[in-house]
């Protein structure tokens, strides 16, 4: 069965105390969610959760949403949570396009994008997490000093995101083709659980880090 076919997951999923319903969005006072004023980090595409639960449990000071369009997939995160809770995350059950219907001007603080889906035909460079379309989304919830952090295993979809990065008129600080074997950028770095099924077969990660 593929995962984001599991019947009544979005009716789970609605009735979870980890995940915020797309229809009662909190913009403007995601704090309140949480209870506390910590900066927000969000990963948009978190897939089952693995990536961001890692990060939720290193940095308690620090509140972490994550977005998926898939429920069922979703599902599997959430049921990570319930076994083992962590109280600085929530998720979210939605298209990346309607994000700034969920968190206002100033009030993400970094953005993490793994292993997003490269869309790789031409007419469908816009749906890419990476292209300019979607950076103009960014900078519309970023703060000032926010980050976009960016991986993958797609040399096409990672040249594609270098460009994009010049004509969204943002800043390149890093980037790399072989993020395991480069010491600054890998210091910290957190695997994904396609990033440790691609580099076990061999396969370069490739990483950039963007800011306006």
């Amino acid at each position: 069965m593929r995962l984001r076919n599991i019947p009544g997951s979005r009716e789970v999923i609605a009735e979870n105390r980890y995940c915020i319903p797309e229809t009662e969005s909190p913009k403007g006072d995601w704090h309140s969610i949480f209870g506390n004023s910590h900066p927000i980090h969000i990963e948009i595409g978190m897939g089952k959760g693995k990536f961001l639960m890692a990060l939720a449990r290193q940095n308690p000071q620090i509140n972490y949403v994550g977005i998926e369009k898939y429920s069922s997939v979703l599902l599997r995160g959430l049921q990570k949570l319930e076994e083992e809770p962590i109280d600085n995350i929530r998720f979210i059950r939605m298209d990346a396009e309607n994000i700034t219907e969920m968190f206002d001007k100033d009030e993400v603080a970094h953005i993490y994008l793994n292993f997003s889906d490269p869309w790789p035909k031409d007419r469908h460079a816009k749906r890419r997490l990476t292209s300019r379309q979607f950076f103009t989304l960014y900078d519309k919830i970023l703060q000032k000093d926010g980050i976009v952090e960016f991986k993958t295993d797609n040399n096409n979809l990672f040249d594609f995101s270098l460009e994009e990065v010049e004509e969204a008129g943002w800043k390149l600080d890093a980037f790399t083709r072989n993020l395991h074997e480069d010491k600054s950028m890998n210091q910290g770095n957190i695997m994904t659980e396609y990033e440790e099924k691609f580099s076990a077969k061999g396969n370069p990660i490739y990483k950039l880090i963007a800011s306006r």
